[in-house]
């Protein structure tokens, strides 16, 4: 589209605009080098990263000690988060490639575990709303349900630049995405909800991100013995179409991939909407725990989640 005349050219930063290029960089290059050179030079950089042991590699370190247990400095904390570290650029490794993954291998290396509970729903014409952490790989569990015939919606932040967000937004839509924007490019609603609700009305999946939502409207619960807040979302949606509201976790399995499907969160028969929010979400949360804990390396929470975290800290505290 033109700019009209006499309007400003909008002058984008410049460490948005390498940013932007190194991931253009990325989508190009590593797709094409060999998948076993690919491997290496990402856990290289996720190591590399890791000894360096800057905020990122604190805060997960701190992060998994609430998951864990245990000295967040002490050595078995910073052997999980290398693992961690290594998990996580591994995920960036798969999703420049991922565009390019053979579809047989998406489907036959992947395990899941209790997939039904979504194909029953959907087949039955009944929405499912799929709520999961930042675990494993979720742009190629996304693609997985694709290939199995099950086309979905979810949403996504609006990146920095806007060239950045349109790349992403084509990547995920190359996968058999429907994605709608977090937000405007004015940096007011997008009205995701009204076309999520329409989309599980219709019988569709969605899925959605969901264990971090530090924002005032966020679900205060209870999550590894403190308090964190989570998006109202999914509980929302399933509260107000009568769709299925189904915990997911997601893992790295050798060369594969895992996905694991929970049992239906039950919307409360009594108490007000609020009230049945924050008991499902609390629910939503105690499943995400069990998960977590099991494959605490592929939980990629690399930020300030819990409240008390949130609170004035020291000057280079991570």
């Amino acid at each position: 589209m033109k700019r009209a005349a006499g309007t400003p050219p909008v002058r984008v930063p410049l460490g948005d605009r390498l940013v932007a290029a190194a991931y253009s960089l990325g989508w190009v290059v590593v797709r094409r080098v060999p998948e076993r050179f690919a491997a290496w030079f990402f856990r290289f950089l996720a190591d590399y990263l890791w000894r360096r042991q800057g905020t990122s590699v604190r805060r997960l370190e701190s992060n998994l000690a609430r998951v864990v247990g245990g000295d967040p400095a002490g050595p078995a904390i910073r052997e999980l988060s290398r693992a961690g570290m290594r998990s996580y650029f591994r995920y960036w490794m798969e999703a420049f490639r991922l565009p390019s993954m053979d579809r047989d291998r998406i489907l036959s290396e992947t395990r899941a575990v209790d997939g039904e509970f979504i194909f029953d729903n959907i087949d039955k014409g009944r929405g499912a709303v799929m709520a999961l952490p930042h675990m494993g790989n979720w742009d190629l569990a996304g693609a997985w349900l694709a290939h199995k015939g099950y086309p979905f919606t979810t949403v996504m932040e609006r990146l920095r630049p806007e060239s950045l967000y349109e790349r992403f937004l084509a990547y995920r839509q190359s996968l058999g995405m429907e994605v709608l924007p977090l937000t405007s490019k004015g940096g007011g609603s997008a009205m995701a909800f009204g076309t999520l609700a329409k989309r599980l009305r219709e019988g569709r999946p969605v899925c959605l991100p969901a264990e971090r939502d530090l924002t005032a409207s966020g679900v205060e619960v209870d999550f590894f013995g403190a308090k964190t807040r989570m998006v109202a979302g999914p509980a929302l949606l399933a509260i107000q179409t009568g769709a299925a509201l189904l915990p997911a976790v997601l893992w790295f399995e050798g060369d594969g991939w895992g996905i694991r499907i929970y049992e239906e969160i039950p919307v409360p028969v009594e108490g007000t909407r609020q009230e049945k929010v924050a008991a499902m979400t609390q629910t939503l949360a105690s499943v995400f725990e069990k998960g977590i804990a099991e494959h605490p390396e592929d939980w990629h929470m690399l930020q300030r989640l819990w409240l008390d975290d949130l609170e004035p800290r020291p000057v280079g505290a991570p």
